[in-house]
């Protein structure tokens, strides 16, 4: 389902009192508070950085750091900067616990070559360049409406005016940003919880201080909660650092559908109508009347539909494979899948922020039946087969295989469907070597020496295809401590 993008739909009348501006008659002064708003703009416009595009980024990161310098980060160790040494280690133990554990129950390698405790202020740090490549085509699409529907001479008239009103549209997206920004690290458990990848490749992170407060009320040791968000997470990082399409896939999705974001350009003329250049309130008023609520387009409902089934195969083969490592080892890790199922099944707060921003609801409505049918997959075929699907895109379940598991089952029992002797590690790699001999065809100085991965470069965030690069390291996670979290 999708939802208007950056806040663009009608306000609650029931939030509203009696000093709302919009419900005062104007006055003499309101030449007066023009003049300061406009003075202020200008304030705003020269601190706001120097951030060039739809989004001003950096007034986004400015104002997410700002509304965490008062959290509890320092809750558990943690300080302004990062997080203290008890919670690193904690987080390293974990990871390096679950990562054995998983090698029995997947072909695909470990695919963390670095494990971090993040603090609030390091999520939103190392996860933006992320954002910003999500949230470009959305701010693009809506504030392009309104250039499209001026006209020539208004254009022409108008001249330095809409460069500043750009400057402005950047900024009031920014804000926006920052402040959802802001919430989600307070909340989010992992950098792959929404279901994309989110944080730099290869890198492997949990939030400690979230988790302790996602733990309180759940009657199970802190010490195993952690050791399953580990398995969860290294398990996202086997997919994402092994199957080199699936990164790209599930990011080039989500910018298919906010390219696709149109609004009624018709709708102006009754917007104009609305302002009353006496009143600034009423611009805020005609920008949430609802007039420029985008419209879904069918072929935005094909991209989500596409998505939705992508995300419930990814969360579903976390889910199989991270109960099947842990098995009985943590007497509460039923109780924990349950629950971290009806978390995104319900919409948690990176579901509900990520509909703010992008304008849809990432959320894995088939979670279960993905689940289900990697399961009977696994059991019938074993986990060769299973895991070998990722080898390609065009052998993986579709949504309609997802209503009908066991006749997609059925079909790999015929060897022309994925023959017995496909080695799926080298297919995978196979299918890299082809995705980056097209990319070094359409960006030829992409391809220069200076790419290979150095010992720094191994944790940064992926280049702009989106592509990472899988670690040869075996379980390569960074993490030489020892193998039990403290509790």
């Amino acid at each position: 389902m999708s939802k208007p993008p950056f806040g663009f739909g009608p306000p609650d009348p029931d939030k509203r009192g009696d000093n709302d501006p919009s419900e005062q008659p104007n006055g003499p002064e309101a030449f007066n508070q023009l003049g300061q708003m406009l003075s202020q703009l200008g304030q705003m416009l020269s601190q706001a950085g120097t951030s060039s595009g739809p989004v001003n980024y950096d007034l986004a990161k400015q104002i997410a750091l700002q509304n965490l310098s008062g959290s509890d980060d320092g809750k558990i160790g943690f300080s302004s900067s990062g997080a203290s040494g008890d919670s690193s280690t904690a987080v390293r133990d974990a990871a390096h616990l679950a990562e054995l554990w998983l090698d029995a129950a997947t072909i695909l390698p470990a695919g963390a070559t670095t494990t971090v405790a993040w603090s609030a202020r390091a999520w939103v740090e190392k996860t933006l360049p992320t954002w910003q490549r999500l949230c470009d085509p959305v701010a693009q699409q809506v504030s392009g409406a309104w250039m499209q529907a001026l006209p020539e001479e208004a254009k022409q008239a108008a001249g330095p005016l809409l460069s500043m009103m750009g400057q402005m549209g950047g900024m009031a997206f920014g804000s926006q940003l920052g402040n959802a920004l802001a919430q989600l690290a307070q909340e989010v458990l992992t950098s792959t919880e929404v279901g994309l990848p989110l944080g730099p490749a290869a890198t492997s992170a949990l939030l400690p201080a979230n988790i302790e407060k996602f733990t309180e009320g759940l009657e199970l040791p802190s010490s195993e909660v952690l050791v399953f968000l580990a398995a969860r997470e290294a398990a996202h990082q086997r997919l994402f650092a092994h199957v080199p399409w699936l990164r790209q896939r599930l990011l080039a999705t989500v910018e298919e559908f906010a390219r696709g974001i149109t609004v009624d350009t018709s709708a102006l003329e009754s917007l104009a109508g609305q302002i009353d250049p006496a009143n600034p309130a009423s611009i805020e008023e005609a920008m949430s009347s609802g007039l420029l609520e985008p419209q879904t387009t069918p072929e935005q409902q094909t991209a989500l539909k596409r998505l939705e089934t992508m995300l419930a195969l990814v969360e579903g083969w976390v889910d199989v494979v991270v109960a099947e490592a842990i098995g009985d080892r943590l007497p509460g890790a039923e109780a924990l899948r349950e629950t971290l199922r009806r978390r995104r099944a319900t919409g948690g707060p990176a579901e509900q922020t990520f509909a703010t921003l992008v304008g849809l609801e990432l959320r894995p409505r088939r979670m279960r039946a993905a689940s289900s049918l990697w399961k009977l997959v696994g059991d019938r075929h074993g986990i060769d087969k299973r895991d070998g699907l990722w080898s390609h895109p065009d052998l993986m379940p579709t949504a309609e295989d997802l209503d009908e598991p066991l006749d997609f089952a059925d079909r790999l029992a015929d060897p022309t469907t994925l023959p017995d002797d496909l080695d799926p590690i080298a297919e995978l790699e196979r299918t890299e070597r082809k995705e980056q001999e097209a990319r070094d065809r359409a960006n030829p100085s992409a391809s220069s020496p200076k790419d290979a991965p150095s010992s720094d470069a191994a944790s940064s965030d992926s280049d702009a295809s989106g592509k990472d690069r899988p670690s040869d390291s075996g379980s390569g996670s960074g993490k030489d401590e020892g193998t039990n979290p403290s509790n």
